[in-house]
Parts: C-alpha cells; structure tokens; sequence
C-alpha cells in the first residue's frame, strides 16, 4: 500500500569548482511511494534531476501525510 510522504532535501551547491562559497538551501516534496526508503530515493531523484550541478544532497523523511 502506498502513501505520500513529506519528504525534505538539503541542497548544497558550490561557486567554482573548490567550493569556496557555497548555497545551501531546504525543497519539501511530497511523494507517493510503498515506503519511506523508496520515498527518500524518489524525492532524491526530483532534486538531482532540478539541480544536476548540487555537490550534496541530504535526505530526510519525516512523516506520511495521507
């Protein structure tokens, strides 16, 4: 049975390639997935396919909403 999951990724991306300066900022999906493991790599993959550029990606899940 599959819920939706909020779901929260910390993005990291780097100015230049030592990452000096760095941007960190939060996006919250909410996915439909059979758990929370393949909700985490469901939400995984919307940030890495909007911000291919990202040097980290942190991944946290934190409740089923319906």
């Amino acid at each position: 049975m599959s819920h939706i999951y909020e779901t929260f990724v910390d993005i990291k991306e780097c100015d230049g390639f030592s990452c000096v300066t760095s941007r960190m900022y939060t996006e919250r999906y909410e996915v439909n997935a059979e758990s929370r493991l393949l909700a985490g790599q469901a939400a995984l993959d919307q940030a890495e396919h909007k911000h291919p550029t990202a040097a980290e990606y942190d991944v946290r899940t934190t409740r089923i909403l319906h």
